[in-house]
């Protein structure tokens, strides 16, 4: 049993023994066997016993005390002893330990009903039970290695190596993968390749680390040189190894006391010093940097270099370019240990080689065919629309998610309800008859036996025509489109009818909510028409306009009902009031604080926002109102489409529509619009042309010119006139009658009743909104009144109307029914 002991546990027989002889015991008890287990600091049954402030004087003390004839004179190890090192032997098994250590030695003491080492335990105030209850613990959520281990006997080589576990336990064999036929072809990254192979070819220095952005195929390299390993293609020196890919999580993990994590390491490396074939693969090669480390102890990255800098061992690394600069480029002598090689993300051209390489295995997974023409949809919408994220990774994932969420659809559809298995049921069947048969019902047996008969024939029909399978369903690029639209929830799926219809009648509708606008409703319908037809820049937003005009023509509410009618929710509006950011500190709000400042973690209103809802409507209201700094942020977006956050992260603002309102100008239509009022004639009113251009001329006066440049198209919004206020009066009550019917109450109002409205709200410095004020006062405040006086009830209908010849004032009467 000896060569199954841990090298601690060997050492605490040799001091139980020493302290035996030094004390002038004549044997070996359980009580020297405890003294050391004490004395073996840093395993984990010293730690145990170390915790209820028991040390190696104390101990010594209690056997000095304690010291008397022996009961077995002949014996040089006691019975209590043997029975300890089996308990331990028996539960070092039940956990699948490949060694017996120290903890187990200290199991079997506290295992025992009766000791010496059990009662100087007990003495001293400690109870066995929760010691026991400890170890179990520990048993259950601990690695199952040994402290590193001294191996004292040669190594056989035709004998399993018994610590090649942990090899084994923490790392994945990438060429064992593959194979199995586990692991997918590499297409392409030839030079990558070479230079990977060269490196590892070296005399010193021998490890290269892949550094590129998620998802550009950093692992993939390594497991397409574990394939090409398997099948021979690589460089002599390399033929014969074996790429074990590190599992750090796994080795951190359960690692409870101190020290363990860097036993754990350091048998690994001991176990790859002495495999000369094995080539450790270290993915996130980052999070070695700190694991694993605490008070007193050392990372993996500090335990790792001395191996590395000798050429002990041979690494591949495989980590991202921000994570290499922050973790890796801090660390000079780890840094010098490894050779760079930047992985590019590939272009479009390459990625599609890459999905064609891969169609066939995602084609045999997921049972369908997948068409050329849905792969070059894949790298084209994916470029558009996933632009965080880089190929060939995302593309994949549209390939997979598609064949997967159509393939799940196609199976429900084709799949009968009522189907059984028959060969469940056969088997149901003769069971069934074999115990009629058992129990003499014979009668029961014939019957069973019929049912089997027809069974068999069903069965026999059901094979001749296995071979008229359902059609393969097939993958295209509408369906490509579907899966970005519903991970985006942008629509770029093909049009359908009603949307057809709905884009076709979008000016119309538009214009009965806007009045008085049609031309800002006719660019706006335009730009969100090309869009949606694919036609659009794919490098810059869906549109980008700039409002102009008096207070309350409608610039702001134009921008909530495109949210509505486009997205059916007015959420999809973002709406940053530019009056927020006059400050130069306050652009920070848009993209996020800057590195070291409160809030960096929470990123910026406006890129965490575009982040989460990219198909959005985009109102910065009050433009004249920010900093010039807010300007050159805007430059970015008009024109690349993108915006970079505090944080570094580019955030893509293609699938909005960006809409800016001004009050530049405002003083111009304010005089102008006097020009409009009820009493003048059309010839004499104030030439709207020519306000615009006054007011163009002062846009161009107050913003860059590089930032005009760049806006698709700057709109002045003209004046309410006379027409348009009763309209809109019409608008304003039909909400309020809304409100009324909730309440079950129906509210007219006479033709008369909106011409007064109107015409006391013509305001050219207020626009539609006194219309707004008006009903609030004249008609909602006397309306009110009525309800809560009890006066109008629920059910009755209410009549608007206008009454009084030199002083005209509205009043509400009850009618039996609706005139009106």
């Amino acid at each position: 049993m000896n060569e199954k002991f841990s090298s601690r546990a060997k050492n605490a027989l040799k001091t139980a023994q020493k302290i035996s002889e030094e004390l002038g015991y004549t044997y070996i008890g359980s009580e020297h066997l405890l003294f050391g287990i004490v004395v073996e600091f840093s395993s984990f049954a010293s730690e145990v016993i170390l915790k209820n402030k028991i040390n190696e004087e104390l101990l010594r003390m209690e056997l000095i005390r304690r010291r008397k004839q022996p009961l077995f004179p002949e014996a040089k190890i006691t019975p209590d002893v043997k029975a300890c090192l089996e308990r331990a032997a028996i539960i070092a098994a039940k956990y699948q330990y490949q060694f017996i250590g120290t903890e187990h030695f200290l199991y079997g003491i506290v295992d025992s009903e009766d000791n010496e080492a059990r009662r100087i335990l007990t003495a001293l105030g400690i109870e066995p039970r929760e010691i026991k209850k400890n170890l179990l613990s520990i048993f259950e959520n601990v690695s199952k290695f040994p402290d590193p281990v001294m191996r004292e006997t040669p190594r056989i080589p035709d004998e399993p190596n018994m610590a090649g576990g942990a090899l084994s336990y923490f790392t994945t064999d990438l060429t064992a993968r593959a194979n199995a036929g586990h692991i997918d072809p590499l297409i392409g990254r030839k030079d990558e390749v070479e230079r990977l192979v060269s490196i590892l070819g070296r005399r010193h220095k021998n490890n290269p680390v892949l550094i590129g952005e998620p998802g550009v195929g950093k692992t993939a390299i390594v497991e397409g040189l574990a394939l090409a390993i398997k099948q021979r293609k690589v460089a002599r020196n390399l033929l014969g190894k074996r790429i074990l890919s590190l599992d750090l999580a796994l080795m951190v993990a359960g690692s409870m006391f101190r020290g363990e994590f860097e036993n754990r390491l350091k048998q690994v490396l001991e176990e790859i010093k002495e495999s000369t074939d094995v080539i450790l693969f270290i993915d996130e090669l980052h999070t070695l940097v700190g694991a694993g480390a605490a008070t007193g102890s050392l990372d993996a990255a500090n335990i790792l270099k001395p191996a590395l800098a000798r050429g002990e061992i041979r690494a591949i690394g495989a980590t991202t370019l921000s994570e290499y600069k922050k973790h890796i480029e801090t660390d000079p002598a780890l840094e010098r240990r490894f050779q760079p090689i930047v992985v590019r993300e590939p272009t479009p051209a390459e990625a599609l080689e890459i999905l064609k390489g891969l169609r066939p295995h995602y084609e045999n997974h997921h049972g369908v065919k997948i068409t050329e023409d849905a792969l070059e949809e894949a790298i084209k919408l994916s470029v558009r629309y996933i632009g965080e994220r880089f190929l060939p990774d995302k593309a994949l994932d549209l390939i997979d998610e598609t064949a997967a969420f159509h393939k799940m659809h196609h199976d429900q559809k084709n799949l009968d309800p009522g189907s059984e298995n028959p060969q469940e049921n056969l088997e149901y069947l003769v069971a069934q008859k074999r115990l009629a048969v058992l129990n003499r019902n014979f009668e029961k047996a014939t019957v069973l036996r019929g049912q089997e008969n027809v069974l068999l024939k069903n069965l026999d029909s059901a094979k001749k025509n296995e071979t008229d399978k359902p059609p393969i369903l097939e993958i295209s690029k509408s369906h490509i489109a579907g899966s970005v639209a519903r991970i985006t929830g942008i629509p770029i799926e093909a049009l359908r009818a009603a949307d057809r219809s709905h884009l076709k009648n979008l000016e119309k509708r538009l214009k009965t909510k806007i009045l008085g606008q049609d031309n800002a409703i006719k660019e706006i319908s335009s730009a969100i028409r090309r869009s949606r037809a694919g036609i659009s820049s794919a490098t810059r937003p869906l549109g980008s306009f700039m409002f102009l005009g008096p207070s309350g023509v409608g610039k702001t509410l134009l921008a909530k009902i495109l949210a509505r009618e486009l997205f059916g929710d007015e959420k999809a509006l973002v709406r940053i009031d530019m009056s927020e950011l006059m400050e130069r500190h306050n652009v920070a709000r848009l993209i996020g604080a800057p590195a070291g400042y409160v809030g960096f973690e929470e990123g910026g209103r406006l890129t965490e926002t575009i982040r989460r809802k990219p198909y959005s409507i985009v109102l910065f209201d009050e433009m004249e109102k920010a900093h010039a700094d807010v300007f050159n942020l805007l430059l970015q977006i008009l024109e690349e489409g993108e915006l970079t956050d505090a944080a570094g992260k580019v955030v893509n603002f293609r699938n909005t529509l960006i809409i800016m309102t001004s009050n530049i100008g405002l003083s111009t239509f304010n005089k102008a619009a006097r020009g409009f009022g009820f009493d003048r004639d059309r010839k004499s009113k104030v030439n709207f042309e020519q306000t615009a251009e006054a007011v163009l001329d002062e846009v161009k006066t107050n913003l860059r010119t590089e930032f005009i440049n760049r806006i698709d198209k700057i709109i002045v919004f003209e004046p309410i006139k006379a027409e348009e206020l009763e309209k809109i009066a019409v608008l304003e009550m039909e909400k309020l009658k809304k409100q009324l019917s909730e309440l079950g109450i129906h509210l007219t109002a006479s033709q008369k009743t909106y011409e007064y409205l109107a015409k006391i709200s013509f305001d050219p410095e207020q626009g539609a909104r006194k219309i707004r004020k008006n009903i609030q006062e004249q008609v909602e405040d006397l309306i009110a009144k009525k309800i809560i006086a009890g006066s109008i009830k629920p059910g009755q209908n209410i009549e608007l109307t206008l009454k009084g010849n030199k002083t005209k004032a509205l009043h509400v009467q009850i009618v039996d029914r609706i005139t009106a």
